[in-house]
């Protein structure tokens, strides 16, 4: 807020006496849950102000969740405001940084999961060179997952089922050269009783030994999903095919859950 304005809103005695472009920039710097559940309340004239489409394209603006030129359309300007600031990773260590934190280790097999580094060369062909850990599995049948709580992430059930944001999933994966291997991926969407909603399944990924070891993606959208999704159940793994011992089978990392519209 500028100089001016501070001057000005300190002159008047009572702030609603202020303009209403005035008061709309003051509550743009006000975070926007406080703006809802108590400054909606306080009188008729800041709730109108508040649900205005003006102050949440300019909550966007400021926080850079939109350009200047911006062209693109949207629907409900305050459901957009809340997506974009809540958007993130909502799976909790997919890179290997802390080991196994956070992971169900659901199957188990052979010589069992391990966390391995990228080596330099494979950090040069990784698309993203801040990832620098995968998980990896063995001879046997290596699953883990996690399970989101939407509810604890910050999307709230009316959120969730009245606008039904995308929720994008991301997993990479990668064979080692010299052995084959299978790669596996589950995603549900579930209930509040764990019943699934919504399922991503493909079918698992055969790589023949001697392949190019080149890291792939795998990525799906829900969109159009019935309401009630409150849990999102995210598994992966596989297994080498020539049972060796050691750590032989698919590698993993980088995986991701997010909601709602990418950042600009």
């Amino acid at each position: 807020m500028g100089e001016r304005m501070r001057r000005r809103a300190m002159a008047v005695g009572n702030i609603n006496e202020l303009p209403e472009n005035i008061l709309l920039e003051l509550f743009t710097h006000v975070p926007a849950r406080q703006l809802l559940l108590r400054c909606r309340l306080v009188c008729s004239l800041w709730r109108d102000l508040i649900d205005l489409v003006t102050l949440w394209k300019r909550k966007c603006l400021r926080e850079g969740f939109i350009t200047e030129d911006w062209d693109q359309p949207v629907a409900d300007w305050k459901v957009f405001y809340f997506l974009r600031s809540l958007r993130r990773n909502l799976l909790h260590n997919p890179c290997a940084e802390e080991g196994f934190e956070f992971w169900s280790l659901d199957v188990n097999g052979g010589d069992e999961w391990k966390v391995e580094d990228l080596s330099k060369d494979q950090r040069k062909e990784f698309p993203n060179d801040q990832v620098k850990k995968y998980f990896v599995t063995s001879y046997y049948t290596c699953l883990k997952s996690q399970v989101v709580d939407l509810k604890a992430e910050g999307y709230w059930e009316e959120l969730m089922d009245t606008t039904r944001p995308d929720i994008e999933v991301k997993d990479w994966f990668a064979a080692r050269p010299d052995c084959g291997s299978k790669y596996q991926l589950c995603v549900q969407l579930l209930s509040s009783a764990h019943a699934p909603l919504g399922t991503f399944q493909p079918d698992p990924a055969m790589i023949q030994q001697k392949s190019d070891a080149k890291w792939r993606e795998v990525s799906h959208t829900f969109s159009n999903y019935p309401p009630g999704v409150r849990y999102i159940w995210f598994q992966h793994g596989g297994v080498d095919t020539h049972y060796w011992a050691g750590w032989y089978g698919p590698r993993v990392t980088n995986s991701s859950i997010t909601i709602g519209p990418p950042l600009p």
